[in-house]
């Protein structure tokens, strides 16, 4: 989708979902450190102005935003400039609206001034991964919604060169390829467990995956293959709920690593 700008210059992007909850409850799902977590990434929130918000992405990858507004259960802001050495600041404003029948609209918008478009590809990246995320928010608050899930994230590589060749590899070695949107699915053997109903099958120049869990505990998965810089990545995200989940994941996170090391080493693993 294409860059916006304003009057004065300001470029930005944004996405938004609609979802069940009233706003207090989909606050707590956006706006607090174990609700974010919860469907996005790993992350710690002090929920004042001046706080800090720590989104953990994976090992060494954390970005760091400092919250600008504060404004329970409707907006909340902040900035951050982790993009990269001579990249704009980011101000980023989150916004919660109730809707009729028991729903919100959950808006999310990026904005930065600068002077070219040499940034704009990686913004409208941002819109594109919020979009996906928005999928996992929505399914987490129809069927999780006021719990705190444990966040594993798992990182290969394929050796295969394109997305669609490297996504075969990963799904084929799960033994759940080519399944369709609402079948049920489950790991082959030898393979750390993972079963459920698939919710969501990405078009071929975006392979995803996402999955209600019910092994190896109650939760949503998400996979999807993504190029960059020449290679394709391979992340997994296993979202876990209920009383079990915190003892599951110390079980099934050393698996999961073990199996992705041999089966898609990233470059520091290899040779």
């Amino acid at each position: 989708m294409p860059i916006k700008k304003d009057e004065s210059g300001r470029r930005f992007v944004e996405a938004e979902v609609e979802v069940p909850g009233s706003p207090e409850e989909v606050w707590q799902a956006i706006a607090t450190g174990p609700g974010v977590t919860s469907w996005f990434v790993p992350t710690r929130m002090e929920e004042r102005v001046g706080g800090s918000v720590i989104a953990n992405f994976g090992p060494g990858m954390d970005s760091l935003a400092t919250i600008t507004a504060w404004d329970p259960p409707r907006r909340f802001a902040a900035d951050s400039n982790d993009m990269g050495p001579g990249s704009p600041a980011i101000a980023t404003e989150w916004t919660v609206e109730a809707k009729s029948g028991g729903t919100c609209v959950v808006r999310v918008v990026h904005a930065w001034f600068a002077d070219s478009d040499d940034w704009d590809a990686q913004f409208e990246g941002h819109e594109h991964g919020w979009q996906a995320f928005f999928r996992i928010l929505r399914l987490y608050l129809v069927h999780f919604r006021g719990q705190s899930g444990v966040n594993l994230q798992l990182m290969g590589t394929a050796s295969q060169p394109t997305a669609k060749e490297a996504w075969a590899a990963l799904t084929g070695r799960l033994g759940i390829a080519a399944a369709g949107p609402g079948q049920r699915v489950q790991s082959a053997a030898g393979v750390p467990a993972l079963a459920g109903q698939i919710e969501r099958v990405g078009p071929d120049d975006h392979p995803e995956l996402l999955l209600r869990l019910d092994a190896p505990a109650p939760g949503i998965a998400h996979l999807f293959a993504l190029p960059m810089g020449g290679q394709v990545y391979l992340p997994i995200r296993l979202y876990l709920f209920g009383e079990q989940s915190a003892a599951v994941a110390s079980r099934e996170e050393p698996v999961w690593q073990a199996w992705m090391a041999r089966h898609f080493p990233m470059p520091a693993q290899s040779g």
